[in-house]
């Protein structure tokens, strides 16, 4: 039998990377982790961590408004943009250590080097030239965005990971993108008072999500500030020389802009990997290609999180990084089950969405009953321009079986962790009708809803 330097050997130190390592070093193997940034993968140092820091530092702008038809006095409140940067970066500093402790605590060895695969047992850490060997080895290297390659001038722009480090908040910015991330910074940087554009090759953002969500998120952009620019893309980027630079849009449209920023999706980490090499399998984008436990087609080769691009989400990368240490290493084959998953936008108000959308429920299904409620929440009707918030329950006809919920409005994101235990536990409309509501709040809406939505078309 092969002698191997570690039993495990995990590409990547984010979630899922870091979950797994320590799982499977308390089980007492030996175990490594290569890092060629630092520990805490995409959601700790450029997602959903320091964004999250990001929109609270927005939406202060709106509550001050807000706190005036409170009686409260609020005299010209300033934004020091570098002063909460640095305090940002300082807590994602603090995590990341937290991260790299864990890690040591757990009795795994973390190499700060970048690991490229040699075969399918043995890889060499740059720049230092060591090959190592593994009995297995768990890719787990994450996301990298987009940065459109082959546009004339992509090089002056920067992409989501820079926005977290600008030495100045820029005056304007473009945004190219219409998916969550794209959306999300539009919204943070409108509310810290740069003048925001965003273009997006669709008809609406947020694509894949339910109708009416997208519908209610693209006029917030806009309520927000945001002009958005739909039905184009970019034919070029031009550097002025003073600082600024011409985005050409094919719909011939030039915007002037201090920052190009691409928010045009993730790409799976792979590029330069190796993985050929080893003779691990890939898809379109490099996606490494995997079974339900997360296996490749080399048994002993795993890869879970955004790398696999199946649901890229932090907590989902944990679990399917436990379920690997049960099955590599527990002598417990266990795949996790991806249907259901609750997740959140953080647009301004926030999205929070778990199960099928209203027209994948009808493609699924066939007849759904939709029950749906547009309202002004109690909090904002002594502000001057209240925000209505959209609550939508999607229902299978005959066994009642909720399908999907889809929250628009303050505190979303928080209802929606709830709502999805409801959803993945199979729950009826029955039984939403049947719980208490808890007064005054906007979450008593979800029980409260009794006569189904009817389209316009189909009403007589």
């Amino acid at each position: 039998m092969a002698d191997f330097d570690y039993d495990l050997f995990t590409i990547g130190a984010g979630s899922g990377g870091v979950r797994a390592s320590r799982l499977v070093a308390m089980k007492g193997h030996k175990v490594a982790v290569a890092e060629e940034h630092r520990p805490g993968g995409t959601c700790v140092i450029r997602g959903c961590v320091p964004k999250k820091f990001m929109v609270y530092a927005s939406g202060f702008k709106k509550q001050f408004e807000l706190a005036k038809g409170y009686g409260w006095s609020v005299e010209r409140p300033q934004f020091d943009w570098p002063k909460f940067r640095d305090a940002m970066n300082a807590e994602v500093d603090r995590l990341s250590g937290i991260y790299a402790k864990n890690l040591a605590n757990a009795g795994v060895e973390l190499i700060s080097e970048r690991a490229e695969f040699i075969d399918d047992h043995t890889l060499e850490l740059q720049p230092s030239g060591r090959r190592i060997s593994a009995k297995t080895i768990l890719i787990a290297t994450g996301g990298r965005p987009n940065v459109h390659e082959g546009l004339e001038g992509a090089e002056v722009a920067i992409t989501s990971d820079e926005l977290f480090h600008l030495k100045r908040l820029p005056k304007s910015m473009l945004i190219a993108g219409g998916g969550y991330i794209a959306c999300e910074f539009a919204q943070v940087f409108a509310g810290m008072g740069v003048e925001v554009t965003l273009v997006y090759r669709g008809d609406t953002v947020l694509r894949g999500f339910d109708d009416d969500v997208r519908e209610f998120v693209h006029e917030g952009l806009k309520a927000a500030g945001v002009r958005v620019i739909t039905h184009t893309v970019f034919e070029k980027i031009a550097d002025n020389g003073d600082g600024t630079r011409t985005a050409h849009l094919k719909n011939g449209d030039q915007v002037v802009v201090d920052e190009v920023v691409f928010a045009i999706g993730r790409d799976p980490h792979t590029k330069g990997l190796g993985l050929e090499k080893a003779g691990v399998e890939t898809g379109a984008r490099g996606v490494v290609k995997v079974d339900e436990y997360s296996r490749t087609n080399v048994p002993h080769i795993y890869a879970v999180g955004d790398v696999t691009d199946r649901v890229n989400l932090t907590p989902v990368a944990i679990r399917e990084a436990i379920c690997f240490a049960e099955t590599a290493f527990g002598d417990n084959p266990t795949a996790y089950d991806h249907a259901n998953i609750a997740s959140a936008v953080f647009t301004q108000p926030p999205v929070g969405t778990v199960g099928l959308s209203e027209a994948e429920a009808r493609a699924e299904f066939g007849d759904v009953d939709v029950y749906k409620s547009v309202f002004r929440p109690m909090k904002g009707m002594l502000g001057p321009n209240p925000e209505r918030m959209l609550m939508k329950i999607i229902v299978q006809r005959g066994t009642e079986r909720v399908l999907g919920v889809h929250i628009v409005g303050d505190d979303a994101p928080e209802i929606i962790q709830a709502v999805g235990i409801a959803v993945k536990a199979g729950l009826t409309k029955a039984q939403f009708d049947a719980t208490c509501a808890v007064h005054p709040t906007v979450a008593e809406e979800l029980v409260t809803m009794r006569e189904k939505w009817t389209p316009p078309e189909l009403k007589v």
